[in-house]
């Protein structure tokens, strides 16, 4: 096999032996330490994805795509395959070359629109195409531009570029352009692909960590035929062309284990009738939602600690509803934290991350005989969108280094261990079922993975 190294922030890897070791270890098994590894200070997760398909592409670490960038040149950029399952040509503003447009328009045929960040588009005054955004991913296009001096009809790949490069210049202002146009600016969400994992904030996230103007160019790949090019049909184009590629799920990692996302605001006493609690709340910088942690008992960074990690279920923790196992499990895990001592994480993610209202919506799809991971597709969601970067920063901010996890969930195991977070024991809670949730405990179960 051939010995291919790269070069993260904690070491020099051969990435063959990098992939066993990442499969090794969610198998929970053990191999000796790699050779010329040195040991980091903080855990950083795996640097490089592997993609899937006849055709795969093949990432490369973050720092190689940043340079690529830093130099001008195009990069891919794929999002979750349960998203849009697309890879965006990209490149920075500042380098938005007749060459690099043309480019575009010529090999990946997609729309070639100007993300930007949200400063920059405020600070142009440049209007939203829609008032109401009821696009299915609510991609947020401005109003079209084109370069007030030094364009004709604009279309060109050189006026194109023109107008791409006075959008990235900040001394520009609204009176530069003309509208509408046929550069289309597309604003970034606040808090970038955190809080929204699209190639419009990915283009503007990036462009940031490689130290040039938050406003790029993209450009979705079109087949021969006509239809998207999937993940796993790009790795031929991505050779003939000699292009880097990252995911957005790379810069989701890297900002979470570089930025701190959230701030402890308060601690209060909170007797509770399952016992005494520190109640810690923090804010999200990401989302402005207030998390809490319920501590009892001291905590040590050397010794495991007792944890729960518990999504809110307004339904099920204050009500006490049936069709779930939400509150029964919280008040456990409250009763055991309590007697043994560890914390009770609670984090505002309803409804596994879809929120209130979708989650009734999706009760009602129950009620006529989807299962709660079809009802959860039908209504356009992934099956489970909870994340657990916030969370496994609270839980550092608050010392805690090795968890004993309350849980029935693999995934909530493998989220938690991928932010830097050593899961040494998975503790079972059992909660019997009874006739309203069993057949959601058992899709739970059969189609999620649970360990019930």
């Amino acid at each position: 096999m051939k010995h291919i190294e790269f070069t993260a922030t904690n070491g020099t890897f051969d990435i063959n032996d990098f992939i066993n070791r990442c499969d090794a270890a969610t198998m929970g098994e053990e191999l000796p330490p790699a050779e010329n590894q040195s040991e980091p200070q903080e855990p950083i997760p795996a640097a490089v994805p592997v993609a899937d398909g006849v055709d795969p592409i093949c990432y490369s670490p973050l720092e190689e795509v940043l340079e690529e960038l830093r130099m001008g040149r195009l990069v891919l950029m794929t999002d979750d395959p349960h998203r849009e399952n697309e890879a965006d040509l990209i490149c920075a503003g500042q380098f938005a070359t007749p060459q690099n447009i043309n480019f575009m328009a010529t090999h990946a045929r997609g729309l070639i629109c100007v993300p930007m960040a949200p400063e920059r588009v405020d600070a142009l005054g440049l209007p939203m195409q829609a008032q109401h955004n009821t696009e299915k991913h609510h991609t947020a296009f401005t109003v079209s531009v084109d370069a007030r001096e030094g364009t004709t009809t604009g279309i060109s790949a050189f006026e194109r570029s023109l107008t791409t490069m006075k959008l990235a210049d900040a001394k520009s202002t609204l009176d530069d352009f003309v509208q509408p146009g046929h550069c289309f600016p597309l604003r970034a969400v606040e808090g970038g692909v955190i809080r929204r994992a699209g190639h419009t904030e990915g283009t503007v996230d990036i462009l940031r960590l490689a130290g040039l103007e938050p406003v790029g160019v993209c450009c979705e790949i079109m087949k021969d035929d006509g239809t998207m090019a999937r993940l796993g049909e790009l790795g031929s184009f991505q050779r003939e062309y000699g292009l880097k590629a990252c995911s957005l799920a790379q810069i989701i990692e890297h900002r979470q284990h570089t930025e701190k996302l959230i701030v402890r605001e308060e601690v209060v006493k909170l007797p509770t009738d399952f016992g005494d609690f520190d109640c810690y709340s923090y804010h999200s910088k990401v989302d402005g939602k207030t998390h809490l942690a319920l501590v009892h008992g001291p905590i040590d960074p050397e010794k495991p600690i007792l944890c729960r990690v518990h999504s809110e279920c307004l339904t099920g923790d204050v009500f006490a509803s049936r069709r779930c196992d939400c509150g029964s499990q919280l008040h456990a895990a409250m009763r055991r934290v309590a007697r043994e001592g560890g914390v009770i994480l609670y984090l505002r993610q309803e409804g596994r991350g879809i929120g209130l209202s979708a989650k009734l919506h999706a009760y009602k799809l129950q009620e006529q005989g989807y299962d709660t991971v079809d009802a959860n597709i039908k209504l356009g969601f992934a099956p489970d969108l909870r994340d657990y970067g916030v969370g496994a920063q609270i839980l550092r901010d608050l010392g805690i280094r090795h968890l004993r996890l309350l849980t029935n969930n693999p995934l909530k195991i493998q989220g938690l261990s991928g932010h830097g977070l050593d899961v040494v024991e998975h503790v079972a809670i059992s909660i019997p079922a009874n006739t309203d949730n069993q057949h959601y405990l058992d899709t739970k179960r059969d189609r999620m993975g649970h360990l019930l």
